[in-house]
């Protein structure tokens, strides 16, 4: 027990030494996260056949499976996802696109978000403060790649994190005879390394004295697949500046307001 102890006490010293030695030079990293998805039918799954099942997760393939990069300094980062073309239709998802991540830049020392959107043609420039998480700092230690991670874990309001996203359920719960509903809180478990010590991440995640390298909540984990530090090709690391300013809150009312109209014209039109 003794020993274990010993062990655990060199490695948090050979990584503080490492990641001071980092954090005094100029540096810049590329890191490549694969996002996976478990498909969640509700009712209707009830109704298909696996047969069925498969068929509509050869079709959901793109919105279930993604591959990110995020471009990071010791302050700023910019993370994108990779375009992917539809293997049986030879398309974009372009129903999908409406409701993915755009290009998300964070600045952690102004605590600044700025993410481009683009709804129906229409584009717009998110502005809004960095999503607050407070981290519950956990003992573990696994191995991801050639890094050292220890876990991490928070609680997060759903909609903050899928504030670009859209369901139809959230209709239902913007009807004015409805009550306010439950806030829906997110279970997030993270694994960050102090051997690149920047307070980043994918998607909304920071905030830990490391980088993210793997993040779970409900049925979607993040992992990290390679890392380049100070790659030849370095990207700029820039807000985007191009569309109409709007909040978070802002722009998920949008959303939903624009829905609501399309549901109703195409219940017109039905009816008609």
């Amino acid at each position: 027990m003794q020993f274990k102890s010993i062990l655990f006490l060199n490695i948090i010293l050979t990584l503080i030494i490492n990641a001071e030695h980092l954090s005094a030079q100029d540096f810049q990293g590329k890191a490549y996260y694969f996002s996976k998805s478990k498909m969640n039918l509700g009712r209707w799954g009830a109704r298909m056949s696996e047969a069925q099942k498969k068929q509509v997760k050869n079709r959901l393939k793109n919105r279930l499976e993604k591959t990110y990069i995020l471009d990071f300094n010791s302050t700023e980062s910019i993370f994108v996802e990779e375009e992917k073309v539809d293997a049986i239709s030879g398309a974009t998802d372009s129903w999908g696109s409406n409701f993915s991540r755009g290009k998300q830049y964070k600045n952690i020392l102004e605590n600044k978000l700025v993410q481009a959107q683009e709804f129906y043609g229409k584009r717009f420039l998110v502005v809004d403060k960095l999503q607050t998480i407070k981290w519950e700092m956990g003992k573990e230690v696994k191995q991801i790649g050639d890094y050292t991670c220890f876990k991490a874990t928070a609680i997060v309001p759903e909609k903050e994190l899928s504030w670009y996203n859209f369901s139809w359920s959230q209709l239902r719960s913007n009807t004015p005879n409805n009550k306010e509903p439950n806030i829906k809180l997110t279970q997030i478990e993270a694994w960050y390394t102090l051997q690149i010590p920047v307070r980043n991440g994918p998607a909304e995640f920071w905030g830990l004295p490391g980088l993210i390298l793997e993040v779970s909540m409900e049925d979607t984990t993040i992992l990290c697949s390679q890392i380049i530090m100070n790659p030849n090709d370095r990207s700029k690391i820039k807000a985007p500046d191009k569309g109409e300013l709007i909040n978070k809150s802002d722009y998920r009312a949008t959303i939903i307001e624009k829905m609501s109209e399309m549901r109703n014209s195409y219940g017109r039109r039905s009816r008609g």
